[in-house]
């Protein structure tokens, strides 16, 4: 294709959409209790859930250098690509993007990077509205543009146990966080111009999930919509949650994924989470 796409490891994108879109993903760094990896290739989710869950956790994150950025731009060209589209984890929760912004400088207009405003299939959806155009040999630019316009229709939600594991990592203040606690509640999050904030607050699981499903309700409208349903060690919830879209969706449903959050997301996040992503068709 003349255009090849990029994306970070924190889009959590089923392996199977990888292979089919010749898709590259380059994968952030988690240190859970000193030991560091690759997320995704020497860092799976499950590790980081039993990380997280002990009494004693030390977890940090990082972006990848723009030099790996920049080497995988230059191979992608070197075997023939045109251009490159890289799409990447919001720039309020990451480096990332303005690593491989870094990067792309390099390259003379040949690659264009886009922050997704998001994370897990938040970014994916861009990424596969990206390789659709790139399959229909579009440039460029018409490429950019495609994952531009599905960052606008993309909306994620998100429930967690805690909002200690956010608070740590500073994704969110230590007063929304004592806030949290003091009130025993269960909050729902999304993201706002590329930043995590409370949306809502429940007293139950049971109730974020069911909150879950009324906001992407909301959020769809009367539109066409794929979905997508991230977990960290909650399987069940995020079945039940699935289940719980499609019956109240039903015919506006189109593409469904399932997938476990990876271990970026879950040092921040924590076990429990679960997540609705929600991108409307045109």
């Amino acid at each position: 294709m003349p255009v090849a796409v990029v994306t970070d490891s924190t889009a959590y994108l089923p392996p199977e959409l990888v292979r089919e879109h010749r898709l590259t993903v380059v994968p952030l760094t988690v240190v859970l209790n000193g030991a560091e990896g690759l997320e995704g290739v020497e860092t799976r989710p499950e590790e980081a859930a039993r990380a997280l869950g002990g009494r004693r956790v030390s977890v940090s994150t990082s972006q990848p250098a723009p030099e790996r950025f920049g080497q995988t731009y230059r191979r992608l060209l070197a075997e023939g690509a045109d251009g490159v589209l890289s799409v990447h984890l919001s720039a309020g929760l990451s480096g990332t993007v303005e690593g491989a912004r870094a990067a792309a400088t390099e390259f003379g207009g040949r690659v264009a990077v886009v922050d997704s405003r998001s994370a897990g299939m938040g970014i994916g959806f861009p990424v596969l509205a990206a390789a659709r155009a790139a399959a229909r040999a579009a440039q460029l630019p018409e490429v950019r543009d495609a994952a531009q316009a599905a960052v606008a229709r993309t909306t994620i939600f998100f429930y967690v146990d805690t909002l200690e594991f956010l608070r740590r990592g500073g994704r969110i203040s230590a007063a929304e966080a004592l806030l949290g606690t003091a009130l025993s509640v269960k909050p729902i999050m999304h993201m706002l111009d590329g930043a995590i904030v409370v949306r809502d607050k429940v007293r139950t699981a049971s109730r974020g999930v069911t909150r879950l499903t009324e906001l992407a309700v909301e959020v769809a409208g009367a539109d066409e919509v794929d979905l997508a349903v991230h977990h960290l060690a909650a399987p069940q919830r995020a079945e039940q949650l699935l289940d719980a879209l499609r019956g109240r969706l039903g015919d506006q449903v189109r593409d469904t994924y399932l997938t476990e959050a990876g271990a970026v997301v879950a040092a921040h996040a924590g076990p429990g989470l679960a997540s609705v992503v929600v991108h409307r068709r045109a």
